[in-house]
């Protein structure tokens, strides 16, 4: 019969692997490219020429953060067409930003977990340190 160490130990294993895994998929995303900063998205929008309306693309802030050639701060980063190299990276950059964003919300809940597993246990039992 197992004890209810034993038991706390091996949950204990578990959720250090989890976020001993977590955290190495964020340094590997964080390693591929630019993360875009967080609030940025990237819009499509319409432009009208003299005969043609054309599309473009730009990432967008919640704040001015792109600097200008004029050096004021803009909200917007113009990335031109679709599928050109600005657009693409960033793309990429977003969807960095987002898988980055879910697995942080996960660790978080896997450290809320490791807390709850030594504050239901008593703090006699407290281990000190993660994987």
């Amino acid at each position: 019969m197992r004890n209810k160490t034993d038991d706390l130990e091996q949950r204990a294993d578990l959720i250090s692997d989890a976020i001993a895994t977590i955290s190495s998929q964020i340094k590997l995303l964080e390693s591929t490219g630019v993360v875009a900063p967080p609030g940025c998205c990237v819009l499509r929008y319409q432009a009208r020429g003299k005969e043609q309306t054309y599309w473009y693309y730009k990432l967008q802030a919640t704040e001015p953060i792109f600097p200008t050639p004029s050096g004021k701060m803009s909200k917007y980063k113009h990335l031109g067409k679709g599928g050109t190299p600005g657009h693409i990276d960033a793309l990429m950059s977003v969807t960095r930003r987002t898988q980055i964003e879910a697995l942080q919300k996960t660790l978080a809940a896997l450290h809320q977990c490791w807390s709850d597993l030594y504050d239901n246990a008593g703090s006699s039992q407290q281990r000190t340190h993660l994987k």
